[in-house]
């Protein structure tokens, strides 16, 4: 099916959800939403009863719009019950004098539109309560009283007086409407939603055959826009191109090209507009949005499989430490919602661009049977898991990454205390990584290498963190491309019986690193770089060469070591490590693979597991 059938159906499956605060609206057919700063309250029979200015937080309104005023970017295009000042306010030009001072078109166009709202079968008394208020012509006179506008000595706006951050004579308002019961705000009120769509509907023009559901129905040629958020103009559908080369050598019309139907098109869009605020990701431009058919709950793509704020590093049995435990936590999480999944259960995935500020392409899309999902993401976090350190809980312990975090490390350089990113480089990459997550692709080669890079260049971090950080995410993708290449998959610590040379010879570096390290003082150790350090890159190109040099030079470390066992220790790891390889081995100067890395981060960690017995030092100094 495609994407635009599973969206309708999504609005046919929760369009009647009751609204609750703080939520994602479902919008209605024929709405709209809007940013209001000033907020009226009148009474059945037209009187203004008081006025306020709306925060920020609870700024967007929705609102009723037809299909030319939901599309409106210049000219006279009024909306039909909500709106700014310059529409509604028939005294505007006592209180403003700019550009739209004599505003007497615009309220004669909104008035002309109420009424005719208000004088239809389809008629509310809200609106009958607003055309009596706003016919008085005595809106800003009572917004200047109430204190919600500002004048100056004159009479007239200040210019620089703003209201939530818009100015005062650009302002909208929306309306609250006090009945003989209560106070009802009229954006949340279902009968006055369902009196604009019969109205609305009532305002479409001719009927055509609607390429998308196959019926006869009035269509739409001004599809909505503000589909990621509410000031975004790109539009998914457009058709306003009839003098450039959109239908030359096709088409000779727009009509011929393609016809939606309005409701459908409103359906669809609001249906998007919906879930992207409900579950949507936001990578820069791009936005990826991920439901199933009925919406039942699905493992986040953004996240990693286990949030290390679910973990209680207090009790040391709810941290993975080992595979197993790891693999038995993932189960449990991943498919804690399966029970919801029906055979039939699919689930969508869709990425959105915005290729200019006016238009919206979907990037990707694909369907995939739940059951199926579901196995993809845990496949994908079993495969690239990796024994990482907490620097705040001090702890080490086995977990995935999120996306945003291998893209980051492998492409983003250290800016301050955090690694940042081009945003272009970022979301074009995390649309590469989602089918690697949904459809069990293989890692991209360039991510590995660009992170086998990173991480072998130390000296380009100055926060030890930010490189433990690179580091450990190269590891896990370096281990997700040995399973994607059918190889033998990798420990979680050291393994002796490996004898991988450039395995081996990250095991060497691993303690040269730590050896030296262990000679300096706590305030020392995030200042002072070792030489495993300073020539881990020349190492990686030429490991027999270098490590003749680091070796040289670990030699009066070694020496400053304060608790002697840690000398000998040292020393019995070496030549441990050496006794694995032979002479040709040992003396081949040709650039590390990859599993060096490995080599390095699974030895250091196995020394800090030793530390108390070995070297008198404590895994608290990692």
């Amino acid at each position: 099916m495609s994407w635009n059938e599973e969206l309708y159906r999504i609005y046919e499956y929760n369009c009647n959800r009751e609204f609750e605060p703080n939520e994602p609206v479902m919008l209605p057919v024929a709405h709209s939403t809007a940013n209001a700063q000033i907020e009226i309250s009148i009474n059945l029979d037209g009187q203004f009863q008081g006025a306020r200015r709306v925060d920020k937080s609870e700024a967007v309104t929705v609102i009723p719009a037809t299909e030319d005023s939901a599309s409106r970017t210049s000219g006279i295009c009024p909306m039909p019950y909500d709106d700014k000042l310059v529409y509604i306010a028939g005294d505007y030009k006592n209180y403003y004098n700019g550009k739209k001072a004599d505003n007497e078109s615009y309220y004669t166009a909104y008035m002309n539109q109420l009424r005719r709202w208000k004088e239809s079968e389809h008629g509310h008394r809200f609106v009958d309560a607003l055309y009596r208020y706003i016919d008085q012509k005595c809106l800003m006179s009572d917004l200047v009283k109430a204190g919600v506008l500002v004048v100056d000595e004159n009479g007239k706006l200040k210019d620089k007086e703003k209201i939530a951050g818009i100015n005062q004579e650009d302002s909208f308002v929306r309306v609250i409407v006090n009945t003989e019961d209560n106070s009802v705000r009229t954006w949340e009120d279902s009968s006055f939603r369902d009196s604009f769509i019969s109205f609305n509907s009532d305002l479409m023009g001719e009927k055509q055959l609607c390429y998308a559901s196959g019926e006869v129905v009035a269509s739409s040629y001004k599809h909505p826009s503000k589909i990621r958020n509410s000031g975004d103009k790109a539009k998914l559908i457009s058709t306003n191109d009839e003098s450039g080369f959109t239908y030359r050598g096709r088409f000779s019309n727009k009509e011929e090209s393609i016809s939606v139907g309005y409701e459908y098109s409103q359906k669809v869009h609001n249906a998007l507009r919906w879930l992207i605020s409900k579950q949507g990701t936001n990578y820069d431009t791009m936005t990826v949005v991920v439901w199933a058919s009925a919406m039942q709950n699905i493992p986040d793509l953004s996240s990693k499989a286990i949030e290390d704020d679910d973990l209680d590093f207090e009790d040391e049995d709810k941290y993975p430490d080992t595979m197993p435990v790891y693999l038995n936590m993932l189960n449990k999480h991943i498919f804690s919602s399966s029970k919801e999944f029906s055979p039939k259960t699919k689930v969508m995935i869709m990425g959105m661009d915005a290729a200019t500020t006016g238009r919206l392409n979907i990037s990707m899309y694909s369907e995939i049977e739940g059951s199926q999902f579901l196995s993809n993401i845990e496949k994908w976090h079993k495969e690239i898991a990796w024994m990482r350190f907490n620097g705040k809980k001090n702890k080490s312990f086995i977990n995935s990454f999120n996306p945003y975090e291998i893209i980051k490390n492998a492409f983003g350089t250290e800016q301050g205390k955090f690694i940042d990113c081009d945003k272009k480089i970022l979301s074009d990459n995390i649309l590469r990584l989602l089918s690697c997550i949904t459809q069990s692709k293989k890692i991209p080669s360039d991510i590995v290498n660009s992170l086998y890079q990173k991480a072998s260049n130390p000296l380009a971090y100055d926060q030890n963190y930010n490189h433990r950080s690179v580091l450990e995410t190269a590891c896990g993708m370096i281990r997700k491309q040995r399973l994607d290449n059918g190889k033998e998959d990798v420990l979680m610590a050291y393994d002796p019986t490996l004898t991988d040379r450039s395995y081996l010879y990250g095991c060497l570096l691993a303690i040269a690193d730590k050896a030296e390290s262990d000679t300096y003082e706590k305030e020392e150790k995030n200042v002072r770089v070792t030489n495993a350090r300073r020539y881990w890159n020349a190492f990686s190109q030429r490991p027999f060469t270098t490590w003749r040099t680091i070796e040289e030079r670990l030699i009066p470390y070694l020496d400053k070591l304060k608790n002697p066992k840690a000398k000998i220790y040292y020393k019995r790891c070496i030549n441990e490590i050496c006794s694995k390889m032979d002479a040709k081995m040992f003396s081949d100067n040709s650039r590390l693979s990859t599993m060096y890395l490995l080599g390095y981060h699974q030895f250091t960690d196995y020394m800090y597991s030793n530390a108390n017995e070995t070297t008198g030092t404590n895994k608290e100094e990692k």
